[in-house]
């Protein structure tokens, strides 16, 4: 908007200056000879110099000495009154000189010109209506954007505060959820009769114990670095296939602690016999080698045993204490 007031009063401005000439000496020559003039000449100096209060006082001693000049000093006052760079300009004032020139001074030799003023003033006072009103508008706008802009600030404080609240709670219901988890456990141990049968599903990766055919608990499970197939002989990291029982256990394992499967059946031993090899040994349910307990439930991303089926440290002492010796273990492809 500041914009279009300038255009406006540029082009106000630029209408004045090519008035001026005519109204500021063109006709100062009918004066000549009278009283008047240097008054008119001081009048239009304190003009020129930018004092519009002095020029307009220095008019109203003319009209009020000379009656007969009023016609050429309303003209004046009213381009003065209405002039863009006099920060008092008050068009009303400058409508009031100029209709007060037609009105009293018909035949006045700046009846023409006057005209031509109350035209642009009207039309500079109409534009300034309308840009004070857009002003208004754009100012009621962005009352309204800042308005919006505090509830949507307030608004995104709340939801973050609402977030935090949520992750501390969230936060509460884990803990919580780990605390049941960890009752459960020591329910289960405590409530189950120890497991009669030990299923280890190969392909699936999954340990599970049963009584009297009722699952107890399954587990995840990592299994031989070369996992596909029964084992056949020593060495070759195979998890073995087939019926055994868990035959000892041994509390001081170099995996934490370990149930020892009783591996070769007769079945293995033929098949080795048969291929002038070793069937190997050494087949348990193990936890994590020792030193490395803070792998915990990573260590199922791998198959890392020669052949054993391991657990977590957690876990197999649960496994321990719900499995006795002599408990059957099917291991399943």
């Amino acid at each position: 908007m500041g914009k279009k007031q300038s255009r406006i009063g540029r082009d106000f401005y630029f209408f004045l200056v090519c008035i001026m000439p005519v109204i500021l000496g063109g006709c100062s020559h009918l004066y000549e000879g009278f009283l008047a003039k240097s008054t008119f000449q001081e009048a239009n100096e304190f003009f020129s110099q930018g004092s519009y209060k002095a020029s307009l006082r220095k008019y109203e001693q003319i009209i009020a000495k000379y009656p007969s000049a009023a016609d050429r000093v309303l003209f004046e006052m009213g381009i003065i009154y209405a002039h863009p760079k006099n920060e008092q300009k008050d068009y009303q004032q400058s409508l009031a000189c100029f209709q007060k020139l037609l009105k009293d001074y018909p035949e006045s030799l700046y009846r023409q010109e006057a005209e031509m003023m109350i035209f642009y003033i009207n039309n500079v006072t109409i534009k300034d209506k309308r840009l004070v009103t857009q002003q208004t508008q754009i100012e009621d706008l962005e009352q309204k954007i800042r308005t919006k802009e505090k509830e949507i600030l307030t608004q995104q404080e709340n939801i973050e505060a609402l977030k935090q609240e949520a992750e501390g709670k969230g936060n509460e219901i884990i803990a919580l959820l780990k605390k049941i988890e960890a009752l459960e456990e020591k329910v289960f141990v405590i409530q189950n009769s120890p497991a009669d049968k030990v299923l280890i599903e190969k392909k699936e990766r999954r340990l599970t114990l049963s009584s009297k055919n009722r699952v107890l608990k399954t587990y995840k499970i990592a299994l031989g670095g070369n996992p596909d197939g029964p084992k056949e002989r020593q060495g070759d990291n195979k998890t073995p296939e087939g019926t055994y029982f868990i035959d000892a256990k041994n509390k001081n394992s170099r995996y934490h602690l370990s149930l020892h499967i009783s591996y070769p059946n007769e079945q293995d031993r033929k098949r080795a016999k048969k291929l002038g090899l070793s069937p190997g040994g050494d087949i348990m349910i193990h936890g994590i080698t020792n030193g490395f307990s803070l792998v915990g439930d990573d260590h199922r991303e791998l198959d890392w045993t020669k052949g054993c089926i391991a657990v977590t440290n957690e876990e197999i002492e649960e496994i321990d204490k719900l499995v006795p010796k002599g408990t059957l273990v099917e291991i399943r492809p």
